[in-house]
């Protein structure tokens, strides 16, 4: 496993044990701790580096989970229907990044993805990480943006007479804005995890997608940093119930 120089100090405090204690749980489901199928697509570019050192920390604690891995690239017309079958079948998905092609009449696959698996809410979370330096401490922000449509959604109720509290669900665009603004306050976007999820599937991926697929020079020189897909497959344990593992 290749990775940054920049990321060795903060995986070595990861491995360590020596993180803040988080007890968030995402999207908690009924389990039995019997192993999970989860789809596993590494992607383009860093992807698949990324992933593939997600596998091995997995393989390495034994974690209970097995992937399923399939070959999708931003460049294909369609997410193939057999990967759409796997991820509606185990109902979770650890994603790489896709790159969109410019011009050509080519559709993301990422918003294939979040459309045919109604994955309206992207989840991405932003916080400090032990032996990252940054100018800002004490940040831990979660960034929740509408994911399959574009306008705003204000959800109101009123906590005691006379006091109302407003959740406001930032669109698309503005949304990856402030994900990638917090991410970049927080240590950068290469750090920080997150996820697509709907009432039935979850998708997890890098949080902020400011270079999710990295540049070809890091690419031919295997020094992607892992540091996102390792925190979003720790979101994806909690997740399924793990949450021991993803400690």
């Amino acid at each position: 496993m290749s990775v940054s120089r920049r990321s060795l100090p903060l995986l070595k405090t990861l491995i360590t044990g020596k993180t803040q204690s988080r007890t968030v749980t995402y999207m908690p489901r009924p389990g039995d701790g019997a192993p999970r199928p989860v789809t596993l697509i590494p992607g383009d570019g860093i992807g698949p580096l990324a992933t593939n050192a997600v596998e091995q920390v997995m393989e390495a604690m034994h974690a209970p989970v097995y992937f399923e891995k399939y070959e999708v690239h931003g460049d294909m017309k369609r997410v193939p229907q057999e990967v759409i079958d796997s991820i509606k079948k185990n109902k979770v998905c650890l994603k790489g990044g896709l790159r969109t092609p410019m011009g050509g009449g080519v559709s993301s696959l990422n918003v294939q993805l979040r459309k045919e698996l109604d994955l309206y809410a992207s989840l991405v979370n932003c916080f400090n990480l032990p032996g990252l330096p940054t100018r800002h401490e004490n940040v831990d922000i979660v960034v929740i943006r509408e994911n399959t449509e574009g306008e705003y959604s204000g959800l109101e109720h009123e906590v005691v007479p006379g006091v109302v509290e407003s959740l406001k669900v930032t669109p698309n665009l503005y949304g990856n804005l402030v994900a990638n603004t917090a991410a970049g306050i927080a240590g950068g976007t290469g750090v920080m995890p997150g996820g697509n999820v709907g009432a039935e599937h979850a998708v997890f991926e890098q949080g902020a997608s400011a270079g999710n697929v990295g540049k070809e020079k890091i690419v031919e020189q295997k020094k992607a940093n892992p540091v996102a897909m390792l925190l979003s497959s720790a979101m994806m344990l909690r997740h399924l119930q793990f949450p021991s593992f993803a400690d």
